[in-house]
């Protein structure tokens, strides 16, 4: 399986949080799947966290790249197809953070761990 893992699908997985769905947990730990995080991920938490909207229970670098590495979960960048996509997808989710995951997610057609009751209004897959 293919998955796109949202931000705070990530940050539960991150801090052990039981609010993380089993199958998640699950589908993020199975070395056999292709594990995505957007750069929209990091971008986001970096962000939040210099507002103060975000505290994290371990630094931000133990998270990026540190869990990343060690969990063989792969930075997907965003190229300018991504951002393409953008244009059309519709406003069910004013979050640009979510929006770009969003559209990550149908052109590289990922399944997206994501329990945010936006996601499914749009076209793509989830997993919790």
């Amino acid at each position: 399986m293919r998955l796109l893992i949202d931000t705070h699908s990530l940050l539960w997985f991150c801090e052990g949080n039981p609010t993380l769905s089993a199958t998640a947990r699950a589908a993020m730990e199975n070395p056999s799947n292709e594990r995505y995080v957007s750069h929209a991920t990091a971008w986001e938490v970096s962000i939040k966290l210099s507002l103060g909207k975000l505290k994290l229970q371990t630094d931000y670098a133990d998270i990026f790249p540190g869990v990343l590495d060690a969990n063989g979960f792969v930075l997907l960048a965003p190229s300018v197809i991504h951002y393409q996509a953008l244009i059309p997808l519709p406003r069910h989710h004013g979050d640009p953070f979510d929006r770009l995951i969003i559209a990550q997610a149908q052109v590289e057609e990922l399944t997206v761990i994501t329990c945010d009751d936006h996601f499914p209004a749009y076209d793509v897959s989830l997993l919790w």
